[in-house]
């Protein structure tokens, strides 16, 4: 137990240190890592379209599953 509590404790230190580090580098650096709405726009379209043509073939290979299994 007592090996679980220290390996809790230094993961617990870990993270509070690395945001602190990481709230301190915002404060020097405010524009650091902005995201474009055009890229929020590409990325958002790219996996749309991707969802889309997954649902295509899915749905025709339903369709013509019976027909296809004679190939």
């Amino acid at each position: 137990m007592n090996h679980t509590t220290a390996r809790a404790y230094r993961a617990v230190h870990w993270l509070s240190t690395r945001l602190q580090e990481s709230l301190e580098e915002a404060k020097r650096r405010p524009d650091r890592g902005d995201i474009s709405t055009t890229t929020v726009i590409i990325w958002v379209a790219s996996i749309t379209g991707a969802v889309l043509i997954a649902g295509t073939i899915t749905i025709v290979i339903a369709k013509y599953n019976g027909k296809l299994n004679g190939l």
